[in-house]
């Protein structure tokens, strides 16, 4: 199994970036993908979560309203559109693979977002 994510960057506040998350050895229609956030310095936080079927979607308070999580399956890609950035969505993110049936789960290296003037 294999996931790993791309996109991040430095972005000035109020900008957007798209993250990308590349998933392969896990049967996607059976897979939880998400996003989580680590800070430095703190613990990782989940961020956004999209079920198998793209159709359920969920959010940390933090980025309602501002950042969008998609899936295309065909091409075992999960996407975080992040908009409106702010200076404290500075993070590292990862992506999670999750298998629903068997449990298995795998992360990805983590892609660094820098929000600053």
């Amino acid at each position: 199994v294999q996931v790993v994510e791309s996109g991040g960057g430095s972005v000035q506040p109020g900008g957007s970036l798209r993250l990308s998350c590349v998933v392969s050895g896990f049967t996607l229609s059976r897979t939880i993908l998400s996003w989580y956030s680590q800070p430095p310095g703190s613990m990782r936080g989940l961020v956004s979560t999209i079920d198998s079927t793209g159709r359920q979607t969920s959010y940390a308070d933090s980025v309602k309203g501002r950042f969008t999580i998609s899936r295309d399956n065909a091409e075992n890609t999960v996407y975080l559109q992040m908009d409106s950035l702010k200076p404290e969505d500075s993070s590292v993110y990862y992506c999670q693979a999750r298998d629903t049936d068997y449990g298995y789960t795998a992360w990805g290296q983590g892609t660094r977002v820098t929000v600053s003037s």
